[in-house]
């Protein structure tokens, strides 16, 4: 049964069969019925039955507290986090209405027309988030996203294929599809929903997936979900992928890679990794996240770099939380996907689907981005003058990447130049590996000089006056 945006009622216990295919003709055939939405995921091996009741009198009387000790454990390993949550940045005016805030203090709620374009002046400098372009607070993103709440209210009601599609979300798939060079692309609410959509609906058991060791959790994930056998190989190691599809068996191969890696900030050798796949007959699928917005040409990612966009045998998936600085994901790649998607993805069936203020201002985004496609070259210049000056690898695109291998060092280095003025990121594992602990700043396109010189300093110097252990 074949699914479309306009059907009101999905049908959840749908299941087909078909005939098990021989070798890779066609890598992007439709999966089997265990990969549809009609269950749950169900592990290929059953664990023993564990034996009734507990033997440990501590966990009978309180099954929870165990949470207490793993809490002294990650904190003696210099793994405990902190929210800190980010204050309003609108200018105050009178009559504003109020909320209460996180700390139940008021929070100020701008009026219409009072939100003023992103401004350093005397705030803390944040190089720890995502907003790569400097687009979170432009105004034209700003009003795009009013602009769509007042059309279609707060929430999108309901899944994508229920009430959750509004004409701005076959917009801006449309437009997303044009700007990285695809021929589809659907809309998730998440880019982490969007990355366990394209690997579930695509795998099942029988197939194998060669995943880079340092994926983003959300690929991780996926391959949890996927029931393909996974092999992880080495970084970027090209050699290691042809080696795995040579030697395995399946029945469809999948090459699995981020464009721009978000700890590191290094480029993946995609030229290389989809001459391996289309050698074996298998399908390259990348996680542009890093990518949209900062490498390529005005922006179109690392695959329109590389020339890649819009082949056969190449999948992609994109966020629209860093540089469009909204909220939500997308897969993108030939038009057959786009319908497998729809009719099998469980996380867009079942799945509330993205508001329309998050669809409205990606979209103002996308639009800005096409028509400044000197921001990327922006983001990258300044990226490169941190690394430079922090002793850091050059990157591939926003993200630079100070190590200094001690976690409870990295957190006391943040700190220091959070007090100073500056906000970095801390990577420690199992975000990172073990002993790479790290500084992670983020460029942004809108950085002055004033800002760089800043930022520069603050860290140079937090890394300076607190050694390695």
């Amino acid at each position: 049964m074949h699914r479309t945006l306009a059907d009101v009622t999905p049908d959840p216990t749908r299941t087909t069969s078909s005939a098990a295919l021989v070798g890779p003709p066609d890598p992007l055939a439709s999966s089997d019925a265990d990969t549809l939405a009609s269950g749950p995921p169900v592990s290929p091996v059953s664990p023993a039955p564990a034996p009734a009741g507990t033997t440990d009198p501590a966990a009978a009387s309180d099954p929870l507290g165990w949470l207490d000790e793993a809490a002294r454990l990650r904190a003696a390993a210099g793994l405990h986090r902190v929210l800190r949550p980010r204050a309003p940045r609108a200018a105050a005016t009178a009559g504003t209405p109020t909320t209460p805030g996180v700390a139940g203090g008021p929070v100020e709620l701008p009026v219409q027309g009072s939100l003023q374009p992103w401004t350093n002046g005397d705030l803390l400098l944040d190089l720890a988030g995502n907003d790569y372009l400097g687009l979170a607070r432009h105004p034209e993103v700003v009003e795009g996203g009013i602009a769509a709440l007042r059309a279609f209210g707060a929430g999108s009601t309901g899944s994508r294929l229920v009430s959750g599609t509004t004409t701005l979300h076959g917009e801006l798939e449309e437009a997303l599809a044009a700007h990285l060079g695809f021929s589809v692309a659907l809309v998730f609410s998440s880019g982490y929903a969007a990355n366990l959509a394209m690997l579930t609906v695509l795998t099942g058991p029988g197939d194998l997936v060669v995943s880079d060791e340092r994926n983003h959790a959300s690929l991780v994930d996926a391959c949890r979900l996927s029931r393909a056998e996974v092999l992880v190989t080495p970084h970027a190691d090209v050699a290691a992928v042809d080696e795995a599809l040579a030697t395995r068996a399946w029945r469809r191969a999948f090459v699995l890679t981020d464009s721009v890696f978000s700890a590191d900030g290094d480029l993946a050798p995609l030229p290389a990794l989809h001459a391996v796949a289309r050698r074996h007959g298998a399908v390259l699928l990348v996680d542009e996240a890093h990518g949209l917005g900062v490498v390529g040409p005005g922006g179109r990612g690392a695959l329109a770099a590389a020339g890649l966009a819009g082949e056969p045998d190449v999948v992609a998936t994109v966020t629209l939380s860093k540089s469009l600085g909204s909220q939500g994901g997308a897969v993108l790649g030939p038009a057959a996907l786009r319908d497998h998607l729809i009719d099998t993805a469980r996380t867009f069936i079942f799945d509330t689907g993205l508001a329309p203020a998050c669809a409205g201002s990606a979209l103002a985004a996308l639009r800005l981005l096409t028509a400044r496609p000197e921001l990327p070259d922006q983001v990258r210049h300044r990226a490169r003058q941190i690394a430079e000056a922090t002793g850091a690898p050059e990157p591939a695109g926003a993200v630079v990447s100070v190590v200094l291998g001690d976690p409870e060092r990295a957190v006391a280095v943040a700190a220091a130049c959070r007090e100073d003025g500056v906000a970095v990121g801390c990577f420690r594992p199992p975000t990172v590996p073990p002993g790479t602990s790290r500084l992670r700043v983020a460029a942004r396109a809108d950085l002055t000089d004033g800002d760089i010189e800043r930022a520069v300093g603050v860290i140079t110097s937090a890394i300076a006056r607190i050694p390695a252990p």
